[in-house]
């Protein structure tokens, strides 16, 4: 290349040289670290030892926490993952008007998705699902038994997915910018033709949204699986009770920063990212059934 040539693209080459050092100091560098880890056994204090796949066997078959671990993710991504896409569908549906005071409704329910992932959210959570928590006495006003939230691994595990739902925010505000991208015509055209509100909602709104709801899976799904903050401080970084909120993340955590086994921690995490990009390649897959795209003719 030129001296001219390197001059004028010099501009260009400065501006990129943050992003590109960035990466690789601290994503492309790390991860063939932890590629590199994951097949040693490795204490953070002292040189790692060249293991083979002794790690990936012990996960497989002499670990059953970690089984648990991922039993526990899988539940709490199929249950909390459809519930908080369909309550932010929704609220944005509810949202979806031209009142005045609307800009302040959504920066209301945006608000839980910005604090949601916080210590402070997370200990407030404790206490209203605590034994005499809010959400006891409202169920005993009902007539209900009190649950024990911290002492049934399934309850506790609920109240996990619970949080997540109330994280609705982002979902929401991309729904609504989708619910906003459809043409009224649409909906005049089928009121001409005699169609109910629940056909409308099926054969208008769910196929027009369908790109943003495939969107918002993905994106939901993945975050689902980085859950850390809310199952380490309700479990107090145990994942009790009886490994009930032992999520993958979270015994990621224990093992690699507890047990200083960081070597195990790093082919974990790698068989995260296979799990999480198996279903991401399955919802791909399975979008081609019902995604609508208007450029492809409905196809």
């Amino acid at each position: 290349m030129s001296a001219r040539a390197i001059k004028q693209n010099l501009g260009g080459y400065l501006f990129i040289g943050p992003f590109v050092i960035g990466f690789l100091a601290f994503t492309f560098i790390p991860i063939l670290t932890s590629l590199y880890l994951s097949f040693t056994q490795y204490n953070m204090f002292s040189t790692p030892s060249w293991i083979g796949l002794e790690n990936y066997k012990k996960m497989f078959t002499a670990d059953p926490r970690y089984w648990q671990s991922l039993k526990v993710t899988l539940i709490y991504v199929l249950a909390g993952v459809p519930l908080r896409l369909g309550f932010a569908l929704l609220v944005a549906m509810i949202l979806n008007t031209t009142s005045r005071a609307v800009g302040l409704y959504r920066s209301l329910f945006y608000l839980p998705s910005l604090i949601g992932g916080s210590v402070a959210v997370a200990i407030m959570w404790r206490n209203i699902f605590g034994d005499e928590g809010i959400v006891n006495i409202l169920l005993g006003l009902l007539g209900i038994p009190d649950v024990r939230w911290f002492g049934d691994p399934t309850a506790a595990l609920w109240m996990l997915i619970f949080l997540s739902v109330w994280q609705f925010g982002s979902s929401m505000l991309i729904f609504l910018a989708g619910l906003k991208s459809i043409p009224m015509s649409y909906y005049e055209a089928a009121s001409v033709d005699g169609a109910n509100y629940w056909q409308k909602f099926t054969k208008i709104t769910l196929p027009m949204l369908s790109p943003v709801i495939l969107f918002n899976t993905i994106m939901q799904t993945i975050a689902a699986f980085m859950t850390f903050v809310p199952a380490f401080i309700i479990s107090k970084g145990t994942g009790g009770p009886l490994d009930g909120t032992l999520l993958y993340s979270l015994y990621l955590f224990i093992q690699g920063f507890e047990f200083f086994n960081m070597g195990y921690a790093s082919a974990m995490a790698w068989i995260m990212l296979i799990i999480v990009g198996i279903l991401t390649a399955i919802i791909f897959f399975t979008s081609k059934y019902w995604v609508h795209y208007e450029s492809e003719g409905g196809k």
